[in-house]
């Protein structure tokens, strides 16, 4: 009887693996059922891999799967020459309507150089830029392996995205901007001769598109998930207790910095985003800061943002709305927002500790150039306060961090503008505070996970 009963499981355990339905991309023999788009790099049809090469002066050069796909699991080798950078692209598009047919969507990253950032996930050919950058998987950047094939997965199910690397969870994240596409493999443009002829190798494509939920991968706690999908909750979100701070529609939760309620001009809220309308340039003397009606202590606060052209805005923490009695800002630190390039505050202060990401007059943002920063799009702000210690964060990367309370702290004071102020920045709790400085700045995507 037992037996029986092992053999009917091993059966039915094999009935269900087979189940599963695979559709190969590449036919072995010609590249029947792709076509090149951006330029004259070579892909070729060798044995069981397609393989590009890369060319000196070409773009970067995609070969595109002619059917388009939704919801799928797409599964993959690839092997990659060191120097190159590649990726391939999924629910993308090419269509006249934007830059004239150049293709655009997501991208699953190869990359071969010290980086390390194999499997996350680039908006190719937009402003969004790094959609999951593996800063946020840091345990993700040792999968790759060099000059050998490597296993990829992608599952696109509905608004989630996730990617795998040699068995190891790279990439997770929510998002609505593309619901279907094509796939497409890159060979990316090369600035160095060294690079030139140098190739890329996939193998093994195959692609399941029925029963999709059914057979993707339960959900990895472990690994950190990113919502794009600006002003809502995810699941995990809610059961990790994030609020959102701001719900996309009204003021609720919100106030002036020296109002009993929300400003009745300077601020605008249209299509989920809320902006600071253009004034004289002053600090709060167009439609005046605004304030959350909540204090808050220990948390995590994140903001999606976008600075226009030679704009200066701040997003600040510990406010205390009735210090500053006078013209100006409310008073609290201020995670300072500013276009480094065009705004001359940049070049104040001591030793650029007024540039973007800064702990505004205290201390500078580092590695700023390295988060790669979206200038015509909306960044992530992130700021980390848990008792003395706090940190500054812009898209995926840690740019400030400090500790309150310590003579080094009350040093830094001493020396800044805010010398004059009982107990800056050691409060225990506080407001938090978007700043009107009298240019366009606006945000979305307001919410805060209290300690």
């Amino acid at each position: 009887m037992k037996k029986t009963i092992l053999l009917s499981l091993a059966l039915g355990l094999v009935a269900s693996a087979a189940a599963q339905e695979w559709t190969p991309l590449y036919n072995g023999k010609n590249l029947s059922g792709w076509k090149k788009i951006g330029g004259k790099t070579e892909f070729r049809a060798e044995g069981d891999a397609i393989v590009g090469v890369s060319k000196m002066g070409e773009p970067n050069v995609f070969l595109t799967t002619t059917k388009t796909y939704g919801d799928f699991i797409l599964e993959f080798e690839f092997k990659a020459e060191d120097g190159l950078n590649s990726g391939v692209q999924f629910r993308s598009q090419s269509t006249k309507a934007y830059q004239n047919g150049r293709v655009h969507g997501y991208q699953y990253e190869i990359d071969t150089e010290p980086r390390a950032w194999s499997g996350g996930v680039y908006d190719e050919a937009t402003p969004r830029l790094w959609l999951y950058p593996l800063t946020f998987n840091q345990p993700a950047r040792t999968a790759y392996k060099h000059n050998d094939w490597n296993k990829a997965r992608i599952e696109a199910v509905g608004n989630s995205i996730r990617t795998w690397l040699n068995g190891v969870e790279c990439a997770s994240f929510l998002d609505n901007v593309y619901s279907q596409g094509f796939i497409a493999l890159q060979i990316h443009q090369i600035y160095s001769d060294a690079n030139d002829g140098k190739t890329v190798r996939w193998r093994g494509i195959r692609i399941c598109t029925k029963e999709v939920e059914r057979w993707a991968t339960h959900q990895n706690l472990d690994v950190p998930q990113l919502n794009l999908i600006a002003n809502t909750l995810s699941p995990r979100e809610k059961a990790e207790g994030w609020e959102l701070l701001w719900d996309g529609e009204t003021t609720n939760g919100w106030r002036g910095a020296r109002l009993e309620g929300f400003s009745e001009k300077g601020w605008k809220i249209e299509n989920g985003i809320l902006s600071v309308e253009k004034g004289d340039g002053g600090e709060s003397t167009n439609g005046g800061d605004i304030v959350t009606t909540d204090v808050y202590g220990d948390f995590v606060l994140k903001v999606d943002f976008r600075i226009t052209n030679g704009a200066n805005s701040g997003i600040k923490y510990f406010v205390k709305p009735d210090l500053n009695k006078c013209e100006g800002s409310a008073i609290g630190c201020e995670y300072q927002i500013l276009d480094d390039q065009r705004h001359p505050d940049a070049k104040l202060g001591v030793n650029g500790n007024r540039t973007l990401g800064s702990l505004y007059d205290l201390i500078p943002a580092k590695d700023v150039a390295e988060a790669y920063l979206r200038p015509s799009a909306f960044n992530t702000a992130m700021i980390v306060v848990c008792g003395p210690h706090v940190e500054h964060w812009l898209n995926g990367v840690k740019i400030v961090e400090y500790e309150r309370g310590t003579q080094e702290w009350d040093a830094l004071v001493d020396y800044s503008k805010y010398r004059d102020w009982p107990d800056f920045g050691n409060h225990t709790e506080g407001h938090i505070l978007l700043q009107d400085h009298g240019d366009v700045v606006s945000f979305k995507n307001i919410k805060i996970l209290k300690k």
